[in-house]
């Protein structure tokens, strides 16, 4: 097979940081990158080593086979589309969408199509939560109790801005981190979630209605429930996800992260020990699974499906903090993204 051709919808810090090395890692050529900005556009591919620099979707989706989208979470909605009718797969950045219904759009024009489309939840790629995952697939907790997630980080300054202050942007720690939380604690336990309750907090770095941190509590299908704690203003707190059986426990340490670190430790009635952990880069992983999902081979590690639950959860917890009441969460009806400091 030829190598796939991607195009970059979106000069950002991920595709930079994380992408663009992880495409070409897995074999795939980065053909162009698109920017509203021409003068980001063309200093990002210069730097980058990207044949083409445009301002233009069309010019893009012209030479690109697989596309991935970046951009802020409000255009999301409109830019698949259009891939969608180019005829070109695609991987999108989280959340799909700024609603559950316009994400499900998003999803069935694909499939329509026979395209794939996939959400890139890299949590879900880390050898600590496929350990984990694998370690209560086989039983070795027993019956799954409670999970705790902690994944309370201080925003770096370079990714400060339209994420502290433009809800028309999508704005707020529930869009950027409670969704990575919603579809790693779906992969690991193996079930869907049923209802949230959740306070939002304005700590004082973000402005306006924009929440920077959140607390609370899903509650799944077999009853287990999982706590959560995001925030965009911890600068001395560590990561860490924690799931606790009938029979023993695992605590992850460090893993709500880009990086491919991270411990996990299993503690039964037989002691404790360090379970083995795969180490391979979230984003290859990804980026590898995509491509072979392209290629007729399996499906992306999170699919568009996997993007409209964490999704619905996101607006579920929004709901709960306006409502202060416990909140559905419900994939097919799409609840409206207000926010409310609580």
């Amino acid at each position: 097979m030829k190598p796939l051709r991607w195009g970059l919808i979106g000069a950002s810090t991920i595709a930079r940081q994380w992408m663009i090395d992880a495409i070409r890692e897995t074999g795939g050529e980065v053909a162009a990158v698109m920017s509203s900005d021409a003068d980001r556009a063309v200093a990002f591919a210069r730097a980058a080593a990207i044949p083409k620099a445009t301002t233009e979707l069309d010019a893009l989706l012209k030479v690109a086979d697989v596309v991935y989208i970046s951009t802020t979470n409000e255009l999301h909605h409109g830019q698949a589309l259009r891939c969608a009718a180019a005829g070109k797969h695609l991987l999108c950045e989280k959340p799909l969408a700024l609603s559950v219904g316009n994400a499900i759009e998003m999803v069935e024009a694909f499939r329509a199509r026979r395209l794939v489309v996939g959400t890139n939840h890299h949590l879900r790629n880390a050898g600590t939560h496929r350990a984990m995952r694998e370690a209560i697939s086989l039983g070795r907790i027993g019956r799954p109790l409670f999970a705790r997630v902690f994944h309370a980080v201080y925003l770096p300054l370079a990714l400060q801005g339209w994420r502290l202050n433009n809800p028309n942007a999508g704005a707020g720690v529930v869009l950027d981190i409670t969704v990575h939380d919603a579809d790693t604690l779906r992969f690991v336990l193996g079930q869907n979630p049923v209802e949230v309750t959740a306070m939002t907090q304005q700590a004082g770095m973000s402005h306006g209605a924009v929440e920077d941190g959140v607390m609370g509590t899903i509650r799944f299908e077999s009853g287990l429930l999982a706590q959560f704690h995001d925030s965009f203003t911890t600068a001395f707190a560590k990561t860490g996800f924690e799931v606790h059986g009938t029979e023993g426990s695992l605590i992850a340490t460090e893993c709500m992260t880009q990086k491919p670190i991270g411990e996990v430790l299993l503690r039964t009635a037989e002691g404790e020990a360090l379970l083995p952990i795969d180490r391979t880069n979230l984003y290859v992983r990804s980026v590898a699974s995509f491509a072979a999902a392209v290629g007729g081979s399996g499906t992306p590690s999170a699919t568009g499906e996997d993007g409209i639950w964490s999704l619905a959860v996101a607006a579920a917890v929004l709901e709960s903090a306006k409502s202060l009441r416990v909140a559905a969460i419900d994939r097919g009806r799409p609840p409206e993204m207000e926010r409310v400091t609580s």
